[in-house]
């Protein structure tokens, strides 16, 4: 931070920005990637770069945040709900192709708590239907589908490094970019519709405006706080693994009485988050009101954003997805975060245990 405010440039898309980037792509093997103010940027430059117009259709999952559907909306698409899996949150791609139709564009899978959807069938589908991937990554950073790190699977992936995340920034983004078509257009995107980058690579005498774009670019101390996070990723992910292992050691003895993450056999889990799925929301109401009063903070995730107020506002159809409002109802995210102690985890861990009389 102090190198960064002392060079004199603060602005983006310097020596902090290009150090990042340059991580992401040697470790995670992008073609290139470019760091944004935020996830929900990179999702509406994926909506740029393909050139979403009205009438377009985008499949999303309905168990996901806001911005998965916003940055597709504002473009002028439709955004068609998928539902969750039974046994994950994660978009069920079992039930995928029925939702494809002529105007069908986009399928955007989301890792939900960092964990892969099944890639390989939606990237058939893709191919088959002639159809784009964005990956919705915002929380999978250092997570992997059959080897393959998530966000390098899609055509266009998109990262989250908001203070929640496991590598943070306090705000900011990642736009990746795994097909060379869209390379180019997303820097001139990314620059405010200018080809600003090319000049002060000297690829051009001169610059100006030369497409659509916004200041998506973050600042060099953002920059700068988010590369000493990259530079201990290894250390945040291995305290982080521990206590997710923690927790699911510790909460087993409940596996017949809720429901435990699953992780299937062809992702890992970075631990971004650890979450228990309750029997019904009486029960989740009264178990988080349980933690409150021994002085633990858990919270619920999404609303369904099929039931959203704005989607039904806006839309006329009114799709039954079941297992997404399952786990709108039933699911509760307990504390995970670097500095959470064992100590605090065992206390933890041990009300819910004799909140099930376990």
């Amino acid at each position: 931070m102090y190198d960064a405010v002392y060079t004199g440039k603060l602005s983006g898309n310097g020596k902090y920005t290009k150090k990042c980037q340059h991580f992401f792509e040697e470790k995670y093997g992008f073609k290139k990637t470019l760091l944004t103010t935020s996830c929900t940027d990179a999702l509406e430059m994926c909506a740029i770069l393909l050139d979403i117009k009205p009438g377009d259709e985008v499949i999303i999952p309905s168990y996901t945040f806001v911005s998965t559907a916003i940055a597709f909306i504002r473009q002028g698409a439709k955004v068609i709900f998928a539902d969750s899996e039974r046994d994950t949150p994660n978009l069920d791609v079992t039930k995928l192709e029925a939702l494809i139709t002529d105007k069908t564009k986009v399928i955007v899978p989301v890792h939900y708590a960092g964990v892969a959807v099944d890639m390989d069938p939606i990237m058939e589908l893709a191919s088959k239907y002639n159809l784009f991937v964005v990956e919705d990554a915002a929380q999978a950073i250092d997570s992997f589908y059959k080897g393959r790190p998530l966000g390098t699977i899609g055509h266009l992936s998109a990262f989250s490094f908001h203070e929640t995340k496991n590598i943070i920034a306090g705000e900011g983004g990642l736009l990746g970019i795994n097909d060379e078509r869209f390379v180019e257009r997303a820097e001139i995107i990314w620059e405010k519709g200018t080809n600003r980058a090319s000049f002060f690579r000297g690829e051009v005498n001169k610059y100006g405006w030369v497409d659509i774009g916004s200041s998506f670019l973050p600042s060099e101390t953002t920059a700068a706080f988010l590369y000493a996070q990259l530079e201990n990723i290894n250390d945040i992910q291995l305290k982080r693994i521990s206590l997710w292992n923690s927790y699911f050691d510790k909460l087993k003895p409940l596996k017949d009485k809720i429901s435990l993450p699953e992780i299937p056999s062809y992702a890992t889990c970075n631990a971004h988050m650890f979450f228990i799925v309750c029997n019904s929301i009486e029960e989740r109401n009264r178990l988080i009101q349980t933690l409150k009063d021994n002085g633990i903070y858990s919270v619920f995730h999404y609303l369904s954003l099929h039931k959203s107020q704005y989607y039904l506002e806006h839309f006329s159809e009114r799709p039954v997805l079941e297992e997404a409002d399952k786990y709108t109802d039933r699911l509760l995210r307990l504390p995970m975060f670097y500095e959470l102690a064992e100590v605090d985890l065992i206390k933890i861990t041990n009300c819910i245990l004799d909140f099930y009389d376990v």
